[in-house]
């Protein structure tokens, strides 16, 4: 736009000076012709806002859902934590009493994972046309989904049979276990961080 209104003042100006005998015909055609430029000149580029977004509305109902699965997700924490100290303690030195407590920690992860992945699941599908953070909330959706897979495999390479012996399973519960605490562990700091 400057160059244009530049380009046109030396024009106005050149057709002026150039020639004193200056008709009104060459004022003219000069005017015609740097009036053809302006127009050929582009226009400056719009800037146009990207559309506001659509307000999603979400029920009472999730909203209710929405903080059971908040607090029991933060109930979990302590209890992993308390899980891998009993089950590092029962690792190298088992005892009835660290079984019991073992097994009551992992009852109450259980008990944990079926209240957060039916509220969770519920809210995903409620909030699945709400654009604002789908991929996060899918991501941990997913994340937790593998998670609960590995809890439920972690209990079925439980050591101890049925008839109370030991098999030869301890490793690989151990590693299934904090393998899933650990995928759980970072599927709850993609939501915390989710209004960042």
């Amino acid at each position: 736009m400057r160059v244009t209104l530049i380009s046109f003042c030396a024009c106005l100006i050149v057709l002026l000076v150039s020639s004193e005998d200056a008709t009104a015909q060459s004022i003219a055609a000069g005017a015609d012709s740097i009036a053809s430029a302006i127009e050929l000149a582009p226009a400056p580029a719009q800037a146009t806002a990207p559309p506001p977004p659509v307000a999603f509305d979400y029920t009472d109902g999730y909203r209710l859902r929405a903080r059971i699965h908040k607090a029991a997700s933060f109930a979990t924490l302590p209890l992993f934590a308390a899980e891998g100290i009993i089950g590092q303690s029962l690792y190298s030195n088992p005892t009835q009493g660290k079984k019991d407590a073992h097994l009551a920690a992992a009852a109450g992860i259980g008990a944990l994972c079926v209240v957060n992945t039916t509220t969770g699941v519920w809210n995903l599908i409620e909030a699945r046309k709400d654009p604002v953070h789908r991929g996060r909330r899918l991501a941990h959706g997913l994340m937790m989904l593998a998670a609960d897979a590995g809890f439920l495999a972690t209990a079925a390479l439980g050591p101890e049979s049925e008839h109370g012996s030991v098999e030869g399973s301890r490793g690989a519960h151990r590693a299934v276990a904090f393998t899933s605490i650990g995928l759980a562990g970072a599927s709850y700091l993609i939501m915390l961080f989710e209004g960042s």
